[in-house]
């Protein structure tokens, strides 16, 4: 049993250690915040000049993206960021990887299989989301 939850927990904490503390901290909040449509919270991790570029090339900044979470219905299933790349530069970090994305929005569930980056700002002692780029995946022929 001891072999098995070191083979679970151990890659993990490893992942995990990429990134100092309160910024792993602020990731978590950021990826709680979402699936539990906390708009405050998420209003708080994001930067006022945040940008989000979707996967339809459209741009939004954070009013835009913050009132998705209020519409009726709308809601994002737990997820996990696969395939991920964790980069810290002082007070600037990316954080991007595979994202197989499912939501509820106008009554639909939706899924789909997105390239995600995230870049973190750490300003006035706190990290940021500041932008978030996201691409999709062509589904395999």
């Amino acid at each position: 049993m001891r072999l098995v939850l070191a083979l679970i927990v151990l890659p993990a904490l490893a992942a995990a250690a990429e990134f100092p503390p309160d910024l792993a901290k602020a990731v978590r909040q950021w990826d709680e915040a979402q699936v539990a449509n906390d708009v405050a919270t998420l209003g708080r991790l994001v930067t006022d000049d945040y940008v989000l570029v979707n996967s339809d090339a459209s741009v939004e900044n954070k009013q835009q993206f913050l009132a998705d979470f209020h519409l009726p219905g709308f809601k994002i299933d737990p997820y996990e960021l696969t395939e991920k790349v964790e980069k810290v530069w002082g007070d600037a970090a990316v954080r991007a990887g595979l994202l197989d994305l499912a939501w509820t929005q106008d009554g639909r569930h939706q899924t789909r299989r997105l390239r995600m980056v995230y870049v973190w700002a750490k300003r006035d002692g706190r990290w940021q989301m500041t932008y978030t780029q996201v691409t999709r995946v062509p589904p395999s022929p």
